[in-house]
Parts: C-alpha cells; sequence; structure tokens
C-alpha cells in the first residue's frame, strides 16, 4: 500500500505497514483522500535527523490547531480530534526514510500518546530518539533526492526553511480501508485557503500560480497526466513494468478487427510492401488456438511503419475493414526485461538448499533407496539402527539359548487363577525343607514312598 506525496522538491513514495499499524495507515490514506494535507508547510527540519509536516496551516499560523485526524475532520467533534496512537514493539527508527505520526502525551494520563495528523520522517540514521515518542506507520522507497533537498534546505533557528517547501498534491496508489461514513473524495485539488496563503515567507511563484487562468479542460488533462504517472509508478514497484517511463517501440503497429481465417503470412505479404519486416504475428487463444482478431507488425524501422500506418487505413483484407494504429503495448518489452532479470538472478544463485551451496536439506527418514514399499513400512529405523538387534534383544542382553524364556509360554495367573505348572524348574522342583536345606523334589517324593513301604 503506497501514497505519492508531490512537493515543491520532488516527488516521495511512502510504503505503509498496514500489518503493523492498520489504525496509523487508515488516519495517514483517508486524508490524503480528502486533500487534508495539500499545501501544508514542512517545517522542524533539523539535519541529518528528521523533519514534520502534516498541519495545513503549520506553526506559523495562530489559527493553527495543530492537525485533526479523519475522524474528527469529517464528524466536526473535538473529542475525535486526536487518537490514542499505538507502538509496535518491533518497529524502530533505525533508516533513513522512516515514516512516524507525531504524537504528544494525553493530559489525564502521561503514559498514553496521542496522534492527530501530523507525521514526522527521518533525514538520517539510528534516530532511536523517536522510538517512544513518534508511531512508525510507514517509510520512504522513492524521492531520496527530494529528502536531501529538504535536508540541505535553509531554515531558521527553528527549522522553519526560508523558501516554503510544501506538500502540493497526494495521490493514493492503493487503498484497502473503506471509507468512513461523511467522506466525500474531492474531484480536483482545492486551491490554498486564504489563511493557509498567509504563511506563505518566499514561495516559487510559477509555481504557486501555476494553474491561474487555465480553464477546466487543462486542469482535468494536468490530473489525468498526474494519475497515469502514479498509476505507471505502482506497476514499476509492482514489477509489471521495467521502469514507469516506459513507452511503447515506435516501430510496431497494432493491426485489428481482422477476420478469423486471416493467417500471419498473409499479413506478413500484404504488408511487406512497406519495408522489412522483423515478426508479424496474430494473436490467438492458448487454448483453442483461435484468432483473437489483432495482430502486431514489427517493422525494422520506424519511418515504414509510419507508411504503413498512413496507407493501410481501413483497407479490405479478407471482406473485413481493417483498423491500423500504432501499438500501445509494453508486453513484449516487459518479457525481454523479465526474463533477462531472471537469468541474471539464476547466474547469481550458488545452489544448494536455499541458494546457499552448504546447505542441505534435513533429512527426516531413511534415504529413498532404502524404504521398503507395501505393508511394511519402516520409516522409523534404518539399516544403521536396527544393525546387530538381531543379535540382541531390545533391553541389550543377548538372545541365544542360555536367555531364559519362561515369560513366553506362561499364561496370565490374573485370567484363570489357576496353578501355573510351567514356572520356573528351579522354583517348581526345588523347596526349603525345615532343616533349611534344598531338597529336589523327586528326591522328596521317593523318601515319602519309601516311608510307606
Amino acid at each position: 500500500m503506497s501514497v505519492l506525496l508531490e512537493t515543491t522538491v520532488g516527488d516521495i513514495v511512502i510504503d505503509l505497514l498496514i500489518d503493523h499499524s492498520p489504525k496509523l495507515c487508515e488516519n495517514f490514506l483517508k486524508l490524503c483522500k480528502v486533500k487534508y494535507y495539500n499545501f501544508s508547510p514542512i517545517h522542524s527540519v533539523q539535519k541529518n535527523f528528521s523533519f514534520q509536516t502534516g498541519d495545513p496551516l503549520g506553526p506559523l499560523s495562530k489559527q493553527s490547531d495543530g492537525g485533526c485526524s479523519i475522524w474528527g475532520h469529517l464528524s466536526g467533534d473535538p473529542s475525535k480530534r486526536t487518537f490514542t496512537a499505538p507502538f509496535h514493539p518491533k518497529l524502530k527508527h533505525l533508516e533513513r526514510g522512516t515514516v512516524s505520526m507525531a504524537t504528544v502525551p494525553l493530559s489525564s494520563d502521561p503514559d498514553t500518546r496521542v496522534a492527530a495528523s501530523q507525521f514526522i520522517i527521518t533525514l538520517g540514521e539510528e534516530t532511536d530518539f523517536l522510538d517512544s515518542k513518534a508511531a512508525i506507520f510507514g517509510k520512504v522507497v522513492e524521492g531520496f533526492d527530494s529528502l536531501e533537498k529538504i535536508n540541505e534546505a535553509m531554515v531558521d533557528d527553528k527549522g522553519y526553511p526560508f523558501v516554503d517547501i510544501r506538500i502540493k498534491h497526494t495521490v493514493i496508489l492503493d487503498d484497502p480501508y473503506p471509507d468512513p461514513p461523511g467522506l466525500r473524495e474531492p474531484s480536483s485539488s482545492p486551491p490554498p485557503s486564504d489563511e493557509q496563503m498567509r504563511t506563505v515567507r518566499i514561495a516559487n511563484e510559477e509555481e504557486l500560480h501555476e494553474n491561474d487562468d487555465v480553464d477546466e479542460e487543462e486542469l482535468e488533462k494536468r490530473r489525468r497526466e498526474r494519475d497515469a504517472r502514479a498509476q505507471a509508478l505502482t506497476l514499476e514497484l509492482m514489477g509489471d513494468l521495467p521502469f514507469a517511463e516506459v513507452k511503447p517501440p515506435e516501430n510496431v503497429l497494432f493491426v485489428c478487427k481482422l477476420n478469423p481465417v486471416t493467417q500471419d503470412e498473409d499479413l506478413e505479404l500484404i504488408f511487406g510492401r512497406f519495408g522489412k519486416i522483423l515478426s508479424c504475428e496474430v494473436i490467438r487463444d492458448q487454448k483453442t488456438g483461435d484468432s483473437l482478431q489483432y495482430a502486431f507488425i514489427e517493422y525494422e524501422d520506424k519511418a515504414s511503419c509510419e507508411v504503413a500506418y498512413t496507407k493501410m487505413q481501413d483497407v479490405l483484407i479478407d471482406d473485413r475493414r481493417i483498423h491500423v494504429d500504432f501499438s500501445q503495448s509494453v508486453s513484449k518489452l516487459s518479457d525481454v526485461w523479465r526474463q533477462d532479470t531472471n537469468n541474471k538472478r539464476r547466474a547469481r544463485a550458488r545452489g544448494g538448499w536455499g541458494g546457499v551451496q552448504e546447505l542441505e536439506k534435513r533429512r527426516q527418514y531413511r534415504e529413498e533407496d532404502e524404504r521398503s514399499s507395501g505393508k511394511n513400512y519402516n520409516m522409523v529405523y534404518g539399516k544403521e539402527e536396527m544393525k546387530g538387534r538381531h543379535d540382541r534383544g531390545f533391553n541389550g542382553r543377548r538372545n541365544d539359548d542360555k536367555i531364559d524364556r519362561r515369560n513366553d509360554d506362561r499364561p496370565d495367573r490374573r485370567n484363570d487363577g489357576r496353578y501355573d505348572r510351567n514356572r520356573d524348574d528351579d522354583r517348581d522342583r526345588q523347596f526349603r525343607s525345615r532343616d533349611g536345606y534344598r531338597h529336589d523334589r523327586r528326591d522328596r517324593d521317593g523318601d515319602y514312598k519309601r516311608r510307606d513301604r
């Protein structure tokens, strides 16, 4: 989400951090939308530190109230002139171009800080003095040359420039918030008020009166050109254009209203008499291959393209009168630029995992060639871990003939309560007599038989 500030020293593009400071961003966006910041002076300039703006009248006017939030501006309620400013703990004033809302402590609660409309842009690095005093909501992404001009401006002892530096116009490049009740976007930039004109020190007269004696049609044309530049800048930021000032090639001809049966070779043969053709392509549907009834013809030079434009307008081709114009498409230029950029990025990549040669993807399970298929998954232990487990039990003892296997065949006595005759031989066949000596059960039985005799 971005906003373009047109100032008297150049344009400044601000990216808004809506995920971290949604309320601050909404207030700033809506104030820009109603042209609240137009003709606001830049003041409190501190070299290599910061400057402040956002008050339509500025500190030189006695009628200035310091600015107002969008909710107070729309409702006219003095209690909504300010709002509690949220401070995100991860946002710090560490780099040049950090944009934050100016705040003041609440009179009833000094620990709570409130904001209105004024904002601060840093002109230096490591300006952490502002961390607890200004709430960050954006950062400058373009227009650092304009920041440098403000940084070098001649100012008085209070930081007010002798030659006025002001916000002329604001353009919203993207607005994700719904408009609050009562918001009406003006159709054009309103002229400065009389009170704003009284705050002018030394102004650029040409810029100040550039719209004087200009009819409404010319003003609308200028506004559209300004919006077109802003939209082109948005496409550049999104990566859809290589640069905002890109222009379509002058040697490419656009032909439309074609008959669906007209082929590339037909057009190349007809238009080839005006000059050498580098490419001729009828645009077709990607799925069906049917002609979309328009084409692009690229000539070797601009002169051949101009001659074809003048000679082929409304010419009958395959029972259709075609329409010819100069191409307004930059898609081919964008494709070439994007492909070149991607190739350079791939050439710089070092391979490996995540582009780092030394890193390797984490291995969670066994190697692919060790995995089995079917019902036996065996995903927990690999060959190395299972090595030797056939020779030893899971409790670490040897699994040979000397191991005690009595537990394998012994039934659970808790189930039937019967005496188990398959217990350990030493425990079943041996007992201790009264004299303390151990005797074998078979010897005892023999003694009983002899005694009976």
